[in-house]
């Protein structure tokens, strides 16, 4: 932690600290006047990648998995292009380890099974497999785009596990740092991924790009990506989303006030699945594009998930590196990206 930090701290936030069972490749600093740190300042101060040594399993011998989280759909078309896209480039960066699945929503488990047959397995299925096969190092790869409501399932299913392997691991999702403390900015990594699908704009074009939205904390992550498009210089494009803040309604006065008259939008979601296809581009009236259209703009619509984004694809192969970078010794030879 930095010097100007530690002088306005306290010293009980002070205590959180970065060494012990449990804890991620970055946290804060241990005060030196803390001589007992409890467990839970130890998870309390976990930023980064979570990592989990257990002790008593420690004699066992290295048998490494890498495990994809997704909340998954029922698009089939989109899945290919997207989830399995997403996995199997996971899986060339790392010939030698197995990539499994998880999908963590059980309603599209239900339906992906009533309607082609394919079962998938639930994130404690899929634990519960790689334990029966005698892996022992589990590196789990959360495809969720900010760490929100679903994030936090699979940290809390991820961390029921402790007792079963010898190592665990879970890898921040696409974005988490935002440039403070030293840390990258990944909103400005994943914006200059993305921005490789906008369309050329003049100006009187501008591009929505649609998140999901949440009542978790983690919503604010959408301001962020406001500020930073806009220190970019991306002075036309906009983030909305469909169930949190901004919406739809928060954008539409600014594209007016800016003149604005052709819209393209475009959802920031891993797949193109029911929210791009109904909510942004349907042709009911309260879709986004019929609402838009109402308002006077021309629209047009990019439907396609993060997924198929080559640049998008390789930031989740860094996730992986890092997950797997937490385990002692094995992977350290991996690259990571350098800190601010």
């Amino acid at each position: 932690m930095k010097k100007s930090m530690k002088a306005i701290l306290s010293a009980s936030v002070a205590a959180l600290c970065v060494f012990g069972v449990g804890l991620s490749a970055s946290a804060y600093e241990l005060n030196a006047e803390v001589k007992h740190v409890t467990p839970a300042l130890r998870e309390a101060s976990t930023i980064g990648v979570w990592h989990h040594s257990n002790p008593d399993l420690q004699n066992l011998k290295n048998k490494d998995a890498i495990l994809v989280m997704t909340f998954g759909t029922t698009f089939a078309d989109t899945r290919a292009k997207t989830i399995d896209a997403v996995e199997a480039a996971i899986q060339k960066a790392h010939p030698d380890i197995p990539v499994f699945e998880a999908y963590t929503s059980h309603i599209i488990i239900d339906r992906v099974k009533a309607k082609e047959g394919i079962q998938k397995m639930t994130p404690e299925e899929a634990f519960s497999k790689l334990k029966a096969e005698g892996y022992t190092r589990v590196a789990v790869v959360s495809l969720d785009v900010i760490p929100g409501m679903e994030y936090s399932y699979d940290s809390i299913i991820t961390k029921m596990q402790m007792s079963k392997f010898k190592e665990l691991s879970l890898a921040t999702p696409l974005m988490y740092f935002q440039g403070t403390e030293g840390e990258p900015d990944q909103v400005v990594d994943f914006l200059n991924a993305v921005k490789s699908q906008f369309p050329v704009m003049g100006k009187e074009d501008a591009t929505l790009i649609m998140a999901h939205g949440t009542p978790h904390p983690g919503n604010a992550y959408y301001s962020v990506i406001q500020d930073r498009i806009e220190k970019l210089g991306m002075n036309n494009v906009f983030v909305y989303s469909v169930e949190g803040r901004p919406n739809l309604d928060d954008v539409i006065p600014k594209l007016k006030a800016k003149g604005f008259k052709n819209v393209t939008l475009m959802p920031i979601m891993m797949v193109a699945g029911d929210h791009a296809n109904n909510d942004m581009a349907g042709d009911d009236p309260d879709s986004h594009k019929s609402i838009l259209t109402k308002a006077g703009f021309k629209v047009n619509t990019y439907i396609h998930g993060l997924g198929e984004n080559e640049n998008v694809r390789a930031l989740y192969i860094q996730r992986a590196n890092e997950a797997l970078a937490a385990f002692p010794v094995s992977y350290t030879h991996l690259t990571l990206p350098t800190k601010a």
